[in-house]
């Protein structure tokens, strides 16, 4: 017992400490194993809530599933951030789940992954294997069991497969007929946004929407956001309404050309104070390193150490051999086998360090210095010179050195590390990947769209992030690039003829049961067997 709680007390201290840099500021070390539970802010005062806003609020209030969309600026997020605090002040924290289907996404609301939440993985062929691998997962049963509330953001990018999986698991392990168990379910998001990854099928490509299958049945009440409150300016909200619907008119086609410029790897002088946003993961590159090599500050390189094989394989364009343009990891992620940095470079976490600092996977911040290792991690293998990188991060505001981190490729039965990866958890953020910036704001940004890769609703999805028109910069713009899904312009303009219906139906209240459902390992155990029964028949 003595020698456990020894080694627990050395990881602690290993992992979480803070050190005095050269200029005697307070900055704090950080790996990814000190991950702890993250802070809801207090309730904001003095909220002035639309109509619209008020409404869903009364209806969550009711215990009523509800769908919130309406386009991007509409304060979507915002909204279910409230809802979140004020069902876990009724609730309890460990009754409301907050979810999303991208790891960025999933933080903003102080939740996790979809796939995290529901325990069933990425491959499962079908809906009994998922119910089999919930339920060999003590903990992924009791999520399920505990949940009086299932909150989903960016469901425009969960597919029908996947949310009818959801569906169906809640009623197995719940053992009712209710729609989703009789789970609240709080579900947000755009389907005019980035649709699901889609599948190919004989050189085909299909999109699967979630709302494609019953999808009435999930929810006592819809309601749509309208009032924009990113942007201002009444042009500026008309011009993204009709690229969101994918119709525009020669007045939007002639303020868009107004803001096209050469391209932005092109120009005279790269801008570091400006965000790039682009569809492919190489134009990104490409202008982080441009933009990095631009800069006059010294530079400061650091390496990885990859032990083990089978971790990396080089993306090759078909007949063109000289297109070996990066090594991309298959499986360990991390970012490339090369990272240059120097002071003021603009960067992104790759890995989650610190929750309650708000350090997670997708947070960016600047280099604001370096300072020399005093033994604590080893780094000489990355850095001759032994420096290690001081972040300020945007979010946060805190300063932290950065440590290299170690990814292991383990063994499916967990016996032996099969590979592994050494190396800084960064990656330069100036070029950044337009479908992993859904929910953010910036004041200036210059959208590359010179590539022939041009995904439903990206347009939208990119020009929607500026707050004003003369914050927006673009290059490579084509009108037959705003496009928007069909089968989400059929949905909304169903959904919008039924309105006035919904509007006229009064839903009755529902009552919470606030009894928590069996959750003891006897139970868990029991339901096991009890599955193996079932199949064996």
């Amino acid at each position: 017992m003595g020698r456990k709680f020894l080694g627990y007390a050395i990881s602690l201290y290993r992992n979480y400490h803070k050190v005095r840099s050269k200029g005697g500021t307070n900055v704090e070390i950080l790996t990814n194993k000190n991950i702890n539970k993250p802070e809801f802010v207090g309730e904001p005062r003095n909220i002035r809530w639309s109509e619209e806003q008020e409404k869903v609020l009364d209806h969550v209030r009711r215990g009523h599933s509800v769908f919130i969309t309406g386009g991007a600026g509409t304060g979507k997020t915002f909204l279910l951030e409230h809802i979140i605090k004020m069902l876990k002040e009724s609730y309890g924290e460990s009754r409301v789940f907050a979810t999303a289907p991208t790891h960025i996404a999933a933080f903003r609301l102080g939740g996790q992954t979809l796939h995290s939440f529901s325990g069933m993985g990425f491959s499962n062929d079908n809906y009994h294997d998922d119910l089999k691998k919930v339920l060999h997962d003590e903990e992924a049963w009791r999520r399920w069991r505990m949940a009086a509330v299932l909150v989903i953001d960016e469901i425009n990018m969960v597919d029908w497969y996947f949310f009818s999986r959801l569906q169906w698991i809640a009623k197995e392990i719940r053992q009712s007929d209710e729609a989703w168990g009789g789970i609240q379910v709080i579900v947000s998001g755009d389907f005019l946004l980035l649709p699901p990854i889609p599948k190919e099928v004989l050189g085909f490509r299909f999109y699967d929407f979630a709302f494609e299958v019953r999808w009435d049945e999930n929810f006592d009440i819809q309601i749509e956001l309208t009032k924009n409150f990113r942007q201002s300016e009444e042009r500026f909200i008309k011009l993204l309404e009709n690229i969101r619907r994918g119709k525009m008119d020669s007045e939007d086609l002639h303020l868009l050309e107004q803001k096209q410029t050469a391209s932005a790897s092109a120009s005279a002088e790269l801008d570091p104070s400006m965000v790039y946003l682009y569809p492919r993961v190489r134009d990104a590159v490409d202008m982080n390193w441009e933009i990095v090599d631009s800069l006059p500050e010294e530079k400061v390189e650091y390496g990885c150490r990859k032990r083990g094989k089978g971790h990396y394989h080089i993306k090759e364009k078909r007949g063109n051999p000289k297109y070996l343009w990066k090594k991309k990891p298959s499986r360990l992620g991390l970012s490339d086998d090369l990272l240059v940095l120097c002071k003021g470079a603009r960067v992104m976490l790759v890995e989650t360090l610190d929750v309650s600092n708000q350090l997670v996977n997708g947070a960016t911040g600047i280099v604001t210095g370096f300072m020399k290792n005093d033994g604590r991690c080893h780094i000489d293998e990355l850095n001759p010179d032994k420096l290690l990188p001081i972040v300020k991060f945007d979010s946060s505001g805190v300063e932290a050195v950065i440590q290299p981190i170690t990814k292991c490729m383990m063994h499916q039965k967990k016996v032996k590390t099969l590979s592994s990866k050494r190396q800084l958890p960064l990656t330069l953020a100036w070029g950044r990947l337009i479908h992993k910036c859904q929910g953010m704001s910036f004041d200036r940004v210059h959208v590359g769209l010179t590539s022939r890769v041009c995904e439903y609703g990206m347009v939208y999805a990119a020009i929607s992030r500026v707050t004003t028109l003369d914050g927006l910069h673009l290059s490579g713009f084509q009108p037959s690039k705003v496009k928007a899904h069909p089968e989400a312009l059929d949905f909304y303009e169903r959904f919008r003829q039924h309105q006035l219906e919904r509007d006229t139906v009064v839903v009755a209240d529902k009552t919470k049961q606030m009894n928590l459902l069996s959750v003891s390992t006897s139970d868990w155990e029991k339901a096991i067997v009890e599955y193996r029964q079932k199949v064996s028949k």
